[in-house]
């Protein structure tokens, strides 16, 4: 559990000392100040205050955030109770549409095989419920292993979901319910824009319990599902605040038998989620600003509660990833792992994350398609599947990316770094701000070092030939790349440079 002290930090961190929302003592307009302003550095995701009678502020940034999370249920041999959640649920329902109520059960063929299902299933079974099982759940899944699901869902009538795995689980069943909601819709519809339609979600969907059986994604608290599209060559998916779980079963149970390879790239997206929300360009820069609130992004930026998610997250993955490293077993560890994903994705879920993950889609998806003898394996998933895990994709960039990052906001950045150098933070006033982004990219490496990940893309087959390929495979991530800091905003060309440098910074160290 997490520790008196901690709760009293978060207590802290919200307390009115000052500037609202920052904490600090100084003048409410600090973080606006034209002179920052002009040179692309901030302070905390706080915009200044207008007069109370005053219309909305000038401009097309937006003026409100909205924070959105599936209600969570923590505790060892929490999962169960899901069969009894199912069974509260479906007395909901008018008398004449109970007996019609089916649950589809949405999990991996490996997590099938696993004492969760066991538990899941003897708990539905003790409270007499229909259900189904879908244990073809793809890893990393693509459009057709979606719709394959979709149509599984469609044409078995369900009316309650529950995923039981990790993020591709989790995702899966989003997407399964959705469309099963609109059941005309083809997949394209509420993909995210510029490569799908983009339509906002205006309909309630079923309801859906996710549990998780790794720490990472984040996903049993978000609306965000993820999926690879191959013959485009890079991932994208869906974000809506309709997609999130109308609860998420945190159980300690369920991450036991996680290997450890699993468990450190699981703790890398769980890492960076964190890092990028807290680093994301704040709220009230992000444009356009919505017509209608229907229209406002779940991805919003960073605001002063994602704040307080994010890098308590952040604060505990550094802790405690190291210690799953050495002992996969090391239940505190684990615990305050499963703490850190659901608390991360509370906070990246409506702040959004930028230019490391928008790089892991492309990175994950063209290993896939290359010749078979540049193909990437990890190590801890079959030896005939092509894979760079999500987190570990996501890592590649990440030292490079936060070198570019840090002149846009110096002192978040330095906090990230005292998080990063631990006992050393005490060294951090020597640091001048211009060499901050040199410092926070060398102390990222240092810990993915600890952690035994490849040192950069180079060690997972890429070459200098792959940086167009993997920049073009970036460029499509509106939702992430919008909310990147420092990031050109009006200049196309002006962007592929700074990502093409990115990528060259990324390719070892």
């Amino acid at each position: 559990m997490a520790a008196r002290a901690s709760i009293n930090r978060l207590l802290t961190a919200t307390s009115n000392q000052g500037c609202r929302g920052c904490g600090r003592t100084h003048a409410s307009n600090h973080h606006h100040l034209p002179s920052l302003s002009s040179q692309g550095v901030r302070g905390m995701a706080t915009p200044i205050e207008t007069p109370l009678r005053a219309g909305p502020p000038q401009g097309n940034g937006d003026y409100a955030f909205e924070m959105a999370a599936s209600n969570l249920r923590f505790g060892q041999h929490a999962t169960r109770e899901v069969g009894m959640d199912f069974t509260n649920m479906i007395a909901q329902l008018p008398a004449s549409e109970r007996a019609n109520a089916k649950i589809g059960v949405f999990t991996d063929p490996n997590v099938a095989k696993l004492d969760v299902m066991k538990v899941v299933e003897e708990s539905l079974m003790k409270e007499g419920l229909n259900w189904v099982t879908y244990d073809k759940v793809a890893v990393e899944p693509t459009d057709k292993s979606w719709q394959t699901a979709i149509d599984f869902a469609r044409s078995g009538n369900i009316t309650h979901f529950l995923a039981v795995g990790g993020g591709s689980a989790m995702d899966t069943a989003k997407a399964a319910n959705l469309f099963c909601t609109y059941p005309d819709a083809d997949i394209y519809e509420f993909i995210n824009a510029p490569i799908g339609k983009g339509t906002p979600i205006a309909k309630k969907l079923s309801p859906l319990i996710a549990i998780p059986t790794t720490a990472g994604t984040g996903s049993e608290t978000t609306g965000t599902a993820i999926l690879d599209i191959p013959s485009m060559s890079f991932k994208t998916g869906i974000a809506s605040r309709a997609l999130k779980p109308t609860l998420g079963i945190v159980d300690l149970n369920n991450t036991k038998t996680c290997p450890r390879e699993v468990a450190i790239s699981a703790g890398l997206d769980v890492l960076f989620h964190s890092l990028e929300s807290w680093t994301a360009m704040p709220f009230h820069e992000r444009t356009p600003r919505p017509a209608n609130p229907i229209n406002r992004p779940a991805y919003q930026g960073s605001n002063p509660i994602s704040d307080i998610f994010s890098k308590w997250a952040l604060e505990q993955t550094v802790k405690y990833l190291p210690r799953i490293s050495k002992d996969p077993t090391d239940d505190e560890a684990r615990a305050q792992m499963l703490l850190a994903a659901s608390t991360a994705g509370i906070g990246f879920g409506n702040a959004g994350v930028h230019i490391p993950h928008a790089f892991s889609y492309p990175i994950s998806s063209l290993n896939k398609g290359r010749a078979k003898d540049k193909q990437y394996h990890h190590p801890s998933y079959s030896p005939d599947v092509p894979l760079i895990p999500h987190g570990v994709a996501v890592s590649m960039t990440a030292p490079a990316v936060f070198s570019f990052t840090a002149p846009s906001a110096p002192t978040r950045h330095r906090e990230a770094l005292a998080i990063f150098m631990g006992d050393r933070a005490d060294q951090l006033s020597r640091i001048k701000d211009e060499d901050l982004g040199q410092a926070l990219g060398e102390e990222i490496q240092r810990f993915l070092d600890i952690l035994g990940v490849p040192r950069g893309l180079s060690q997972v087959g890429y070459t200098s030939s792959d940086i167009h390929s993997l920049v073009e495979g970036c460029l499509p991530q509106r939702r992430v790349l919008d909310l990147a800091p420092l990031l050109s905003r009006d200049d196309r060309e002006e962007q592929r440079e700074q990502l093409s440098r990115i990528v060259e910074n990324s390719m070892s160290w």
